[in-house]
């Protein structure tokens, strides 16, 4: 079965500043709770993304138990939006689309996440005890590290 995951969140900056800090990389582990063990493992330059960049990270969310994940940039509008989708990894399936909208206050920021667990049956069950509410927990944690970073008051 396929899930859904959305959040948007406001972002106080302009799209430039958005979208220098989350067209990188080496900025994931800054909004990936700690105990995650989320790590880049690529040796990128700090340069733009582009369709067809592969990235490579270890991962622990369950246990302490490291994980190789490895994701490949799908599509990019440059400052209006990219993708990235799992090319190795734990899922199988992990699209994830980020969405930037300048307005009046910023830029309103919109992800749409759609994933599927293996495994059938037992997968269904895992996504309900446990990887539904470590997701849920994931983007809660990243929504209060951006408010912080890009808080009215750091404008």
């Amino acid at each position: 079965m396929i899930y859904q995951l959305n959040s948007e969140q406001q972002l106080y900056c302009d799209i430039d500043r958005a979208w220098d800090f989350f067209s990188s990389p080496h900025n994931l582990s800054r909004i990936t709770p700690k105990e995650m063990g989320f790590v880049v493992l690529s040796n990128l330059p700090e340069a733009d993304i582009y369709k067809g960049m592969i990235i490579d990270y270890t991962v622990s969310p369950v246990l302490g138990i490291p994980l190789k994940w490895q994701t490949q940039i799908t599509a990019v509008n440059y400052q209006k939006s990219f993708t990235d989708s799992q090319k190795k990894g734990p899922y199988k399936l992990w699209r994830h689309h980020h969405e930037f909208i300048p307005n009046q206050k910023g830029v309103l920021m919109i992800d749409t996440l759609d994933y599927e667990l293996p495994f059938g049956i037992i997968g269904e069950m895992v996504h309900r005890f446990l990887v539904k509410k470590k997701l849920t927990y994931i983007f809660d944690y990243r929504r209060q590290v951006l408010e912080q970073l890009f808080s009215p008051l750091k404008r």
